[in-house]
């Protein structure tokens, strides 16, 4: 008897050190959970033109302490309220940071986002480090978004004279972005829980974004909220020194003349035709970027095809993002890259919507293919086979966890 027992306790022992070193390899794999980069913690949220006129008072008096501010994203776009952001939260003594989302597609156009983003923000006084944000990689691979995450970095420390951060999602963290990039801190973003998940190559974070769904005194809807440690905080918070915009060419194509319109700035039409706020002030020689008037006519050269501008639609009650992508004629990946939507499945009441029109975006619908998964194959390695995103497809064959599928499941691609 007790001969059986001493074996059944060595059996009950292997088999817990076997449970015990298959969640090591697991957590080896995806890495574990970061910690706090620093010791002190500070209440914080981060802000941009969806967010409206914000009263900064009200928003420090609720106890917020940090504010990033979004300068612009993309080819030449600014956000409309980047100055009187920046302006009124330095009147109210918040903390301040800026970001930028990054769409390049080559480490050239990331070098020329990078610059632009310093060049938007020279002459101005952040507390808090300089942040890329580049989450959608459209059919770029892993060592192309790479290279261009790194690039970008490189080029904004250089141009700005600031250190910068990344922040990311989870899934970008484990799946995506190298090790070699962990050299620069971190701010990730995991909604709905009380620290956030594995971090890849992170040990630590100093920005946790852990809701998109928050309210704030002086803000009027959504905002995002933050927890952000001492971690962000520059040692050198002087000016950012002068810096030109970046070369984007000749501006020789796709001529056309245009009619300024109500409610138009610089930046909007920039967006709208592909082109940057700095080529247009050069081809006008527009003396003043913030002073144009209604009536005006303006010459300008696209670097892309010129685009019809997006409309913007409110989420009531009962919506959902398929239901709103089949009543404009667009796709629900459209609206989730448009908007940055993580989760299609999560929109909520009084969500802005970006809705492209017609030639926003390319609306052309592709054709559905059938793909069977193989022993090994991940949602992005399909994506990335296809050229489609992991959005996508997890819309298409309504997958609810994009980390589990399994071989010999059919999925339907585009």
């Amino acid at each position: 008897m007790r001969m059986h027992m001493h074996n059944l306790h060595i059996k009950i022992i292997e088999r817990v050190c076997v449970v015990v070193m298959s969640i090591a390899l697991v957590a080896v794999g995806l890495g574990v959970s970061a910690s706090p980069a620093g010791t002190v913690q500070y209440k914080g949220i981060d802000v941009s033109e969806w967010q409206g006129n914000i009263d900064f008072n009200k928003v420090k008096a609720s106890g917020i302490q940090v504010v990033y501010m979004r300068a612009g994203e993309g080819n030449g776009y600014i956000d409309s309220t980047f100055e009187q952001n920046y302006t009124n939260a330095k009147k109210a003594g918040l903390k301040i940071g800026f970001y930028y989302y990054v769409t390049a597609m080559t480490t050239e156009q990331a070098k020329q986002q990078a610059t632009y983003f310093a060049y938007l923000v020279s002459g101005k006084s952040p507390d808090c480090l300089m942040a890329m944000d580049f989450e959608y990689f459209g059919s770029l691979n892993i060592q192309q978004i790479n290279d261009i995450s790194l690039a970008f970095m490189q080029t904004l420390e250089k141009a700005s004279g600031k250190k910068a951060m990344i922040y990311s999602n989870l899934y970008s963290l484990q799946s995506v972005f190298s090790p070699s990039l962990a050299v620069y801190p971190l701010w990730v973003a995991d909604w709905d829980v009380s620290d956030p998940g594995s971090t890849g190559a992170w040990s630590h974070w100093a920005g946790f974004q852990y809701a998109d769904d928050g309210y704030v005194p002086g803000i009027s809807g959504h905002v995002d909220m933050d927890i952000f440690t001492d971690a962000v905080l520059l040692s050198n918070t002087g000016e950012i020194p002068p810096v030109n915009p970046p070369d984007t060419g000749d501006c020789s194509e796709n001529k056309c003349t245009i009619t300024v319109q109500p409610g138009d700035t610089l930046s909007k039409i920039a967006a709208d035709y592909g082109t940057t706020v700095s080529c247009i002030v050069s081809l006008n020689n527009i003396k003043d970027p913030n002073l144009i008037f209604v009536g005006q006519k303006l010459t300008v050269y696209s670097i892309t095809q010129p685009v019809k501008r997006c409309k913007t639609y409110i989420v009531v009650s009962g919506d959902t993002l398929s239901g709103i992508a089949a009543r404009y004629n667009v796709t629900i990946d459209q609206l989730a890259t448009i908007n940055k939507i993580n989760n299609p499945n999560l929109i909520h009441v009084g969500q802005k919507l970006k809705i492209p029109a017609v030639d926003c975006t390319n609306t052309s619908q592709p054709t559905a293919k059938t793909y069977v998964v193989k022993s090994g194959d991940t949602l992005w390695d399909i994506a990335q086979k296809y050229g489609t995103t992991v959005a996508n497809l997890v819309s298409l064959n309504g997958i609810q966890n994009p980390d589990l599928i399994h071989p010999g499941q059919s999925l339907k691609v585009s």
